[in-house]
């Protein structure tokens, strides 16, 4: 029997016990973040110090900073989308697995192009990539998972920058996720620090054509806006130890905006214009400094707030954000009661490698070998042991 279910069934009990002083202590929390909210609503400058007073006793701070626009305003979307063209791209990856026979890694990026109004049947398509043998060690490091995912957010990115080469008119890009690129720091720092320059250089392509562009996060677990309201509340003493200094710690940006009782954003609306405050701004400067917004894609009674991170120049263009904006709220809307981009879905189901693929590409990698006469490993024990059948007992 894998699962001990008794002692699973008296921790869930305890659990259970704890359920209500948790809700207690969540509504409280949440109560002070709307009191929060509406108190510091209009004091962009105070908060902006505050922020940087934050930032001096912890370089790493990582919040919402606001722009020129109330912290609780909400923006409803233009009345109509201007002709444009839409690209989505979404990835998926197999990686490297130690204990199979063949070390290789895989990945597949998938896009959708769409042109508002035309009727023409979207355009797909499907760059795969194939990496072994030295790739798989790239500066000398085994390749981690991490590392894949960057080249993966890596290649969706630039897809994007290269079906968006020659196109007349508005161009509206977005990718699911974050655009701020994570992970693989500490595996390989090297490596990182190459991907991030030759990613900001896909960004910065984008931005001389006037592509807009951005990344879409379904259901965001983050506190950016909380967090900023954390640090506007923090006394002199409290904020010298701002790591520490976490009393909506229970309260997330999505119920901040998106409550059901009372959402701050109606359906349809977005929120104001935030820049990220985080250590990567060191990274992302100029245009490409890293902004957000959240907007609510759900319907009456039924909020879903989404944020979108968009770079400098597409915040700081009018039209841009609104056609962007309108774009996002006509994709979902085409989900029905699942809001979701439509062609990010459909990225995702061109981009998405099955089980069976995997198999066969790693048979025929095999195969190959097997032609060429290459010694091959075998895969690990501890691999084979795994298939075995269970014992049963007579």
């Amino acid at each position: 029997m894998p699962i001990n279910y008794q002692e699973v069934y008296t921790q869930i009990k305890k659990i259970g016990e704890g359920a209500k002083e948790r809700r207690k202590k969540k509504e409280d929390a949440q109560s002070s973040a709307r009191e929060l909210l509406s108190f510091y609503d209009s004091e962009l400058d105070l908060l902006r110090s505050k922020v940087d007073t934050a930032k001096q006793a912890d370089p790493n701070t990582r919040c919402a900073l606001p722009l020129n626009e109330n912290l609780a305003s909400h923006y409803p979307p233009p009345a109509s989308v201007i002709q444009a063209t839409l690209i989505a791209a979404d990835g998926s990856q197999i990686t490297p697995d130690r204990h199979a026979a063949i070390q290789f890694c895989v990945v597949n990026v998938g896009a959708i192009q769409m042109k508002l109004g035309s009727g023409e049947t979207p355009a797909i398509f499907t760059d795969t990539e194939l990496l072994y043998g030295d790739d798989l060690l790239p500066n000398g490091f085994p390749m981690s998972d991490g590392l894949v995912a960057l080249k993966r957010d890596l290649a969706e990115r630039s897809k994007l920058e290269v079906l968006s080469k020659g196109l007349q008119g508005s161009v509206v890009t977005f990718t699911d996720g974050p655009i701020e690129l994570w992970g693989a720091k500490g595996e390989d720092a090297h490596s990182y620090t190459e991907i991030v320059e030759r990613y900001l250089g896909v960004l910065s392509r984008l931005q001389s054509r006037g592509v807009i562009t951005a990344g879409y996060v379904d259901k965001p677990s983050a506190d950016l806006v909380v967090r900023l309201l954390e640090i506007a509340s923090a006394d002199n003493e409290q904020v010298q130890k701002i790591k520490e200094f976490h009393p909506l710690r229970s309260v997330s940006d999505r119920w901040l905006f998106g409550d059901r009782k009372d959402p701050l954003l109606p359906p349809g609306h977005r929120s104001a214009v935030f820049v990220i405050q985080s250590s990567s701004e060191k990274k992302y400067t100029g245009t490409l400094t890293l902004h957000f917004f959240y907007l609510n894609v759900g319907t009456e009674g039924h909020p879903w707030p989404v944020r979108v991170e968009i770079p400098k120049w597409v915040a700081d263009d009018k039209e841009k954000l609104d056609l962007l904006h309108g774009v996002l709220v006509e994709q979902c809307r085409m989900m029905g009661s699942k809001p979701y981009p439509y062609l990010l879905h459909r990225a995702h189901e061109t981009a998405v490698v099955k089980n069976e693929e995997k198999q066969q590409i790693e048979q025929m990698l095999a195969m190959e070998l097997r032609n060429q006469d290459e010694e091959m490993d075998d895969g690990s024990y501890k691999s084979s042991a795994k298939g075995l059948k269970g014992r049963t007992r007579r």
